[in-house]
Parts: C-alpha cells; structure tokens; sequence
C-alpha cells in the first residue's frame, strides 16, 4: 500500500475512533470529570496555602499540576486499556482483521483519539482550578505544564495497550486499578511524598508516575535537581512498555490465528 490513502484513513478512523470514545459516558465523562472532582476534594480547600514552609509554589498549583498527570495517564492506562479488553471480547479484533485497515493505522487511531480525551480533560481541569481555586501561572507555565503532561502520557499509551491484550474484558478493570492507583498514591500524586509511609518513599523513584510527577510538578515551580534522571526514566520506561504491549499483541494474535 502507499503511503498516499494512509493519511485520510488514519485521519478518518482517528475521528471515528475519538466519537466513539466521546460518546461513552462512562469514559469520556469519567476521563474529563474526574480529575476536575479530585482537585476540588483535595485541593480547593488549600489551594492558597504554600506547599511547604517558605515554598513560593502554592498546594493549588502543585497539586493542578499532579491531576493534569493523573487525568492523562488515567485515560492511557484505564480507558485505552480497558477499551481494548472489550473489544476483543467483542470479537472486533477479529473483525478488524478482516477489513483492509492496516493494523498500525487502527492502533495509532486509537493513541490518538485517546490523547484528544486526555487533552481536553487537562483543558478542563486548568479552566476549574483558576477559576474555582484561583490558581495562577504565567502563560510559559501553563504551556509547559500541558506540554509535559502529554508527552509524559506516551509511555502509558503503552501500558494500557499490554493491559488491554494481557487482561480478559471481565478482569481489566479490576487489574488496571490495581496497578494504576496504588502507583498513583504512591508516587505522590494526591499526597505529597513526604506524608506517605517510608516503604513508599523508598519505592517511589522507581515509578513512572513519580518520574511523571516530577516533571508537571517542575513545570509549576517545584524545584527538582533530576530533571534529566527523569526524562531518561520516562524514555525506558517508554521503550520497555512498547515492548511490551508489542509481545503482547503478538502473543495474542499468536492464540488466535496460529
């Protein structure tokens, strides 16, 4: 095939697959409104107060900062995951498989769409924190802030893809919850690290989110001394959850067609 109709079926199915995203309240809603929740039960009540003794960065800033990341990993690891689940419980994979569509096409529409959802949420969730918390950034800030946040969502692109081809449809939801949000709580994205036991503390560096978190958090202020330490996290971690999800996909198209 050349590369000439590739462009307008990956434009196409992009959309398509975005409607289909858009148009599933439990996803699209849960994906948007859910950060935007969180930061007004944790965040607005403190969201003047500085985050530590002496910090010019505020609790609302830093903790905008940890939900902009939550909200795009969330949509990568739970709704692009437990999408696929479904569908290959649907069988649409084998469906798929029997149109003309390349299948690096379908997957990239689907990265896509996924990455217009986590987009839009962080839109929403910096529109409620100015002006429900009165959270202030210049507009060099605000633009990091966003930049990071997308490109730190890419390695759990990843992720979810390997959950969605190792998780049956019943289990995914149960198995993503159970890796993503003890990993969220755990590299500080609710709760400053410090306030989390010390096992936790000793185990946080080794996590994406917490590699994640340190780059949004940066983007607002916090000082951090390791910014390239962990944008070399976040590219191993991208490489090896692309692996991943890759024997993954194989393993499964293997089962099914071997």
């Amino acid at each position: 095939m050349t590369t000439a109709p590739v462009l307008p079926m990956l434009v196409k199915q992009t959309y398509a697959e975005f409607l289909k995203l858009l148009r599933v309240p439990a996803f699209s809603v849960t994906s948007i409104v859910l950060p935007s929740m969180f930061y007004a039960f944790i965040g607005l009540g403190q969201a003047q107060e500085p985050l530590y003794r002496g910090a010019s960065v505020t609790f609302g800033q830093y903790f905008l900062a940890s939900m902009a990341l939550y909200g795009v990993a969330n949509v990568m690891v739970l709704g692009f995951g437990i999408s696929l689940a479904n569908e290959r419980g649907q069988k649409q994979d084998l469906l798929m498989k029997s149109t003309p569509l390349p299948a690096a096409v379908y997957f990239t529409a689907k990265a896509l769409s996924a990455l217009a959802i986590a987009l839009i949420s962080i839109v929403a969730l910096s529109v409620f924190a100015s002006i429900a918390g009165h959270v202030q950034l210049t507009g060099g800030q605000w633009l990091t802030l966003m930049v990071r946040a997308m490109v730190c969502s890419i390695p759990f692109i990843g992720l979810g893809f390997a959950l969605g081809y190792l998780a049956g449809p019943n289990s995914a939801p149960a198995v993503t919850n159970l890796i993503y949000l003890p990993t969220a709580f755990a590299s500080g994205l609710f709760f400053p690290l410090s306030l989390l036991p010390h096992f936790l503390q000793q185990i946080a560096p080794y996590l994406p989110l917490y590699r994640a978190a340190h780059l949004v958090w940066n983007s607002v202020g916090v000082p951090e001394d390791d910014i390239t330490a962990d944008w070399l996290y976040m590219g191993a971690y991208t490489v090896a959850f692309f692996l991943l999800a890759l024997w993954a996909y194989r393993r499964d198209q293997g089962k099914k067609f071997n």
